[in-house]
């Protein structure tokens, strides 16, 4: 099913007393437009969202919340979404299935949790040394990756959606410094999706574990290593506590959250509300990296006075090659086997070629040729 996207301004609403920042300047005449769209229909629906992640744990779960806020605010409180986080159905990695089996209308995750079930999800979360978050975005709303998207999960009866961005996360945090590609020999490191294949094949032991059971893990010895997202998230989790080497990323670059929607479900909406749901989603999903960003800005600021044990390193160059390397590996071998997997992997180089020669250029050159200017 082609589902056409409204083509609005950005609306970043706020939630009460979520954490997520109000802008009532900007959300006021998307808000008007859709009420206005929408004033003839008074249908009462009630859909439930579950979520990946605690409700409470943002900026993962700010999505999710902004969602349910504009939806219902943009509908005069006819469409409303009831929000479950993972402390209410007690599943974390279960979202897919909820939403294919219309347990939930719509639900909250990243795609590349499924990758057992589907490789071609994880091109829709980020892979190893893949695109930036305005690459991914390009690729989605003006390449192909939406027509992807769809592609893949339409088999699960699933309409996908972007559901919000990281940006680049760190590498993750070890309590050991890694030296050579031997010094990763026999860790047990969690780390999900592709790049904990490419872990794998340098010798580290491998494991997914939800989010709140990450630090636990960590204090307890279960893992001796993992990754989360940046310092806007990881020093709240605590994990500097216990194992202070802190690396740079390679690992996912831009990794996009998604929202699943029930196609049936969909479908029975208003069209009204069908266009109110996309809108919001779209707005909602955009203001989580300017959410994250900010967050990881500020505690990367305070990183060096308040927390000076934390040693940030970036991973030696010769590990970085055996990384990709072992990157390039995988690719290969699920192209080989995989006609989708391989189809997608060469639209996506193809569109990284172009875009990264702008980004280079353009972003990029801007802070290389002034920051050194007084």
């Amino acid at each position: 099913m082609v589902i056409s996207f409204l083509l609005v301004g950005l609306v970043f609403t706020g939630c009460g007393d979520k954490p997520t920042n109000e802008t009532k300047q900007s959300a006021a005449p998307v808000k008007q437009e859709a009420k206005q769209v929408a004033k003839k229909e008074t249908k009462k629906v009630v859909w439930k969202l579950a979520m990946t992640w605690p409700s409470t744990l943002t900026p993962l779960a700010s999505p999710t919340h902004n969602l349910a806020k504009m939806v219902s605010d943009m509908t005069d409180g006819n469409f409303k979404i009831e929000l479950h986080g993972k402390e209410k159905h007690k599943a974390a990695l279960g979202i897919l299935d909820f939403v294919k089996n219309k347990q939930y209308e719509i639900g909250h995750s990243g795609s590349y949790y499924w990758k057992g079930k589907d490789i071609n999800t994880i091109w829709f979360t980020t892979v190893p040394f893949g695109m930036t978050m305005k690459e991914q975005y390009s690729w989605f709303y003006y390449g192909d990756g939406m027509k992807y998207m769809n592609k893949v999960y339409d088999r699960f009866g699933i309409l996908n959606f972007p559901g919000g961005n990281t940006g680049v996360q760190m590498g993750g945090w070890f309590k050991k410094e890694i030296k050579t590609a031997d010094d990763l020999k026999g860790i047990k490191m969690r780390i999900p999706g592709l790049a904990g294949e490419v872990m794998a094949k340098l010798g580290v032991s491998v494991t997914n574990i939800p989010a709140g059971e990450l630090y636990t893990s960590l204090d307890r010895g279960t893992i001796d290593a993992l990754e989360w997202v940046g310092p806007g998230m990881d020093i709240k989790m605590g994990f500097h506590k216990v194992a202070p080497y802190y690396y740079t990323g390679w690992h996912e670059p831009a990794s996009e959250m998604q929202f699943m929607v029930n196609k049936k479900a969909f479908e029975k909406l208003p069209k009204a509300y069908q266009n109110i749901l996309i809108t919001a989603m779209k707005a909602s999903a955009s203001d989580m990296y300017y959410e994250n960003f900010h967050a990881s800005s500020e505690a990367w600021a305070k990183m060096k006075t308040e927390f000076p044990d934390i040693k940030v390193k970036s991973f030696p160059q010769p590990v970085m090659q055996k990384m990709k390397d072992a990157t390039t590996e995988v690719f290969n071998k699920y192209a080989s086997e995989n006609k989708l997997f391989k189809e997608i992997y060469i639209n996506q180089q193809a569109y990284i070629k172009k875009a990264r020669a702008w980004s280079k250029m353009g972003e990029y050159g801007y802070i290389q040729t002034t920051d050194s200017l007084k």
